[in-house]
């Protein structure tokens, strides 16, 4: 099994608690190589995931990319988001030919049972598989040429088939996708993998990418939101809900800020205590907004049409800004 993760030292400290997941639910699997693809890590932060690695007696190999901007031929604007989200649109460049398939995770992603069956899961003629993200707005499927019907995912979890990524020159594909759209995507990674690789997607079950805002929303509301929705059963949806294989904290309510309530945090904070980052403070902020974020997810449940005029009145409002900054 190969395993990709992309990180900065921003983000070093939940890659550490994924990585320590990962490492721990998958210690029967023969051979496990995890690569990182770093942004600047520091001396620090590497010296530590070699630890987490050498616990399980699991190799970690570091691949420095350095200035990510510099290997794009035209400017690119990511909307406040950090810059390595764009890293994975790299990796058949910067992975060893022997890689013939990898799993790529988010660092803000929990591993909660072995991924043996997701790591085998036939891709059929697929280039990759994902899970897919129902809540998208609309006028960002349109924006990267997608119809309503159309399925689009969640680029937190991808199993990618190396060779046809080669094959088929997928980089190409993403970085001339990206270019056509001026370099500025509200998701930029996200939304060019959907656009660029439209149709070569396959669907995967939400237990292997299970956004954790997803608990407060019933399943006939997202099928509303997105018929397409229609493909993941009911029953799948709900076995998600109650035993995730991986957790991706998605939403504001995150469990390394100060104040939240989010369900899944103590999958996060038991892992944080067996990292070298155990004791590390959780990140001031608004307890009073951490209060209103989870009343709104309750909200969603007891109300969908509620959760949909927020997503209305608010959430156009933020994608404009960030992809104005």
């Amino acid at each position: 099994m190969n395993v990709v993760y992309a990180s900065n030292d921003h983000y070093a400290r939940h890659l550490g608690v994924s990585l320590y997941s990962l490492l721990e639910h998958n210690r029967e699997s023969g051979e496990l190589q995890v690569y990182i693809l770093s942004m600047g890590l520091s001396g620090q932060t590497r010296e530590r995931l070699s630890v987490i690695g050498k616990t399980f007696g699991r190799q970690i190999t570091i691949i420095e990319l350095g200035d990510l901007k510099e290997r794009f031929s035209y400017e690119v604007n990511t909307g406040g988001f950090d810059l390595s989200i764009l890293a994975r649109l790299f990796v058949g460049e910067v992975l060893p030919d022997a890689a013939e398939r990898v799993l790529y995770l988010d660092c803000d992603t929990v591993v909660l049972s072995s991924l043996k069956r997701l790591w085998e899961t036939d891709l059929e003629s697929y280039m990759l598989g994902a899970v897919m993200e129902p809540t998208i707005y609309p006028s960002m499927k349109e924006e990267i040429g997608l119809l309503p019907e159309d399925p689009y995912f969640n680029s937190g979890v991808l199993l990618i088939d190396m060779k046809q990524w080669r094959l088929k020159n997928a980089q190409k594909l993403l970085l001339d996708f990206y270019c056509s759209k001026s370099g500025t995507l509200f998701a930029g990674d996200q939304d060019t993998i959907n656009g660029a690789l439209k149709g070569q997607i396959k669907m995967l079950s939400p237990r292997y990418n299970f956004f954790t805002n997803y608990r407060y929303f019933r399943y006939g509301h997202l099928v509303r939101l997105s018929p397409v929705y229609k493909n993941v059963s009911k029953a799948s949806f709900q076995e998600a809900k109650r035993h995730p294989v991986i957790v991706h904290y998605m939403g504001d309510e995150r469990p390394w800020k100060q104040g939240n309530f989010n369900h899944y945090r103590r999958a996060y904070d038991h892992y944080l205590a067996r990292t070298p980052w155990a004791g590390t403070a959780k990140e001031k902020g608004s307890r009073l907004y951490m209060i209103a974020y989870h009343l709104m997810n309750y909200g969603t449940f007891l109300c969908p049409p509620f959760r949909d005029y927020v997503s209305r009145r608010f959430g156009m409002q933020v994608i404009n800004s960030r992809k104005g900054s």
